[in-house]
């Protein structure tokens, strides 16, 4: 049974930092290409990045380009979403979501095989 548990969400003030992790079983993630979306109640689920199957590539959304950044673990291949210079615009509910194989990320979050079942991150002002 292939299971995402993503950690390290919470409260933090803006201007502050949060390091969300995604870690994987019953897969291997660098098999994966993995997204990290957040969604707002009443909004669209959005894709703030991506990092390809490979790890060479990744990709951001112009929201949240420069602040966060996707890498991952190389010996446990666990994705990892740092978060920095927080606002509360930046509050949601993150997830991260991986599909097999893909050297470019898909943006419909649809297309995604795998799903976390996500963590909250709060920004106060």
């Amino acid at each position: 049974q292939v299971r995402l548990v993503e950690s390290g969400g919470g409260l933090v003030q803006t201007g502050g930092s949060l390091r969300l992790s995604c870690a994987a079983s019953g897969i291997s993630l660098d098999e994966y290409a993995v997204a990290w979306f957040r969604q707002v109640p009443g909004k669209e689920r959005e894709r703030v990045g991506c990092l390809n199957w490979r790890g060479e590539s990744t990709i951001y959304s112009e929201s949240v380009k420069g602040r966060f950044t996707i890498s991952r673990d190389g010996a446990k291949s666990t994705p990892f979403l740092q978060m920095t210079n927080l606002t509360p615009e930046d509050t949601a509910f993150y997830q991260c979501a991986a599909i097999r194989y893909w050297e470019v990320c898909p943006m419909s979050w649809s297309q995604y095989v795998y799903w976390g079942q996500g963590t909250q991150v709060t920004v106060s002002s």
